[in-house]
């Protein structure tokens, strides 16, 4: 049967061995290189040529940042470093990075510091703080400036802070201190001194001075209210500029270091003048009264300040209706408090109170004893019950205070009804012919005997000559714990044939 679409003529057919066609080696060799470019995107998520946002920060030290460590926000990855380079005549470094979508935008003001991932330095990573959402954001490339970065303080940078002649000169400054406040000026000393603060400290005409300090404070709240500024966000701006100059100061370290030497020079000239100091400190206070008038006229200058109190006067104009409404309250209040009401409450709680106090006094007594009852049972009573004891034969390898519970189960044992009479005890009626004292609450008269099947091999453990001695000042805790096993065994007690 023919098949259908091909020719049945023998002249159409082509040999398979004259037929033409791909190669099996390079059909092979495409497929294998398809799979090796599939497993490496698959792998590395990143397709080449290509790259992300890219930014770049500059610092003053890159500061063990690596390719490839990694960018957060917030705690989350965002992205990674991709780049680590010298900026040009500095000794600053440039960093560039590659942000993810879920970490954009990033603003203008957008700040970033680079912090230790784990604690004692190494392993650090880029903290970035994308901006405030009003700034306008940065483009793909924008490189972040070095006043909007900032690298974590080395150990050695903090050891090398205060060096022995800093810390030497630091305590200088606070003997002189002390002794500026503390000093007692002779009379000759305060013959210049104002009337009020003869014969006083620089402490004590300080605390005096504290009375002049109500009307003066009034006046320095009212201009330190107009320092605040006319409009919104004055005072974050002027924040903002200082916190921009302390990092240029923090980037020039050579002249802040000049700056913090001659700070040094300064006060250590200041304590040398603790006399001086002393005199001054006494004038304070007139200087204090005079500042009240001087701050007056410091109000004049600032005609916002005269607009805030006209803004702020209705609500001080209801200030006494306030009050007024409060009055009703106050008076709730002081019903609650009254002694129907809380105050019976403290009255008739006030025996208990004193009961209670009364308990509290005991039980100081109380839990001394207690401590003392609690150290014995721990450390002498519990570990002597745990001790096994070596018994021959009848050694039972348990721990004392088991074999005692043993034998109340088998004293239970037998004292169980026999018979519906009543209790009961089973005993051995039977005897040998070794009799024995089972000795007796009295004298000879009231000693019993028995007969035993054997003769006795002695007591143990034996019974000792003399009671031994009775310490009450010895606690029972600090008491060597007994040796069970080392009892002495004496002859059998009441013994004869």
């Amino acid at each position: 049967m023919a098949r259908r679409g091909k020719s049945t003529d023998p002249a159409d057919r082509v040999p398979r061995k004259d037929r033409t066609g791909a190669n099996a080696f390079t059909v092979g060799a495409i497929v294998l290189v398809v799979l090796i470019v599939g497993v490496f995107f698959g792998f590395t998520k990143h397709v080449p040529f290509t790259h992300g946002f890219r930014v770049k920060a500059v610092f003053q030290s890159s500061n063990s940042i690596r390719t490839n460590s990694p960018v957060r926000i917030a705690g989350v990855n965002v992205g990674k470093v991709t780049k680590i380079e010298g900026k040009s005549g500095t000794d600053a470094a440039v960093v560039t990075m590659e942000i993810d979508r879920k970490g954009l935008p990033l603003h203008k003001d957008a700040t970033m510091k680079i912090r230790p991932r784990i604690f004692l330095e190494g392993n650090f990573f880029v903290d970035v703080q994308p901006g405030t959402p009003n700034a306008p954001t940065i483009d793909d490339g924008d490189t972040i400036p070095i006043t909007q970065t900032s690298t974590p303080v080395q150990f050695d940078q903090v050891l090398t802070a205060f060096q022995a002649d800093t810390r030497a000169a630091l305590q200088k400054t606070l003997e002189g201190l002390g002794t500026g406040l503390t000093y007692q000026p002779s009379k000759a000393q305060d013959t210049d001194a104002h009337p009020s603060a003869r014969g006083e400290s620089a402490a004590q005409s300080l605390n005096d001075a504290i009375r002049y300090g109500e009307r003066s404070l009034k006046g320095t709240a009212i201009v330190s209210d107009a320092f605040l500024g006319i409009d919104d966000h004055d005072l974050s701006r002027l924040i903002a500029g200082l916190n921009r100059t302390t990092e240029g100061l923090g980037r020039n370290e050579n002249q802040l270091k000049d700056l913090i030497t001659n700070f040094n020079t300064t006060v250590a000239a200041t304590a040398s003048e603790a006399g001086n100091l002393s005199a001054a400190v006494r004038e304070l206070g007139p200087t204090l009264a005079n500042a009240d008038r001087a701050l007056d006229s410091l109000n004049a200058s600032f005609p916002n300040t005269r607009a805030f109190a006209r803004a702020i006067l209705p609500g001080v104009n209801q200030t006494a209706a306030t009050i007024d409404a409060s009055f009703p309250w106050i008076a709730q209040a002081g019903k609650l408090v009254g002694p129907d009401e809380l105050g019976g409450v403290a009255a008739q709680l006030s025996p208990t109170a004193q009961d209670l106090a009364k308990v509290v006094d005991a039980s100081l007594d109380l839990l001394p004893q207690a401590d003392l009852a609690s150290q014995c049972a721990t450390r002498v009573v519990l570990p002597t019950g745990d001790v096994k004891i070596s018994d021959g034969v009848f050694t039972t390898g348990v721990e004392n205070y088991k074999e005692f519970w043993y034998s109340m189960v088998g004293l239970a044992g037998e004292g169980q009804n026999f018979d519906g009479n009543g209790m009961y005890v089973r005993f051995q009626p039977g005897g040998g012919d070794q009799t024995i004292s089972l000795g007796g609450p009295g004298g000879a008269a009231d000693k019993a005997f028995g007969n035993a099947v054997a003769t006795p091999l002695g007591t143990r453990p034996a019974f000792p000559r003399s009671r031994p001695p009775y310490k009450p000042d010895v606690a029972c805790y600090k008491n060597p714990l007994p040796d069970l096993n080392g009892a002495a065994t004496g002859p059998a007690d009441g013994s004869r044939r």
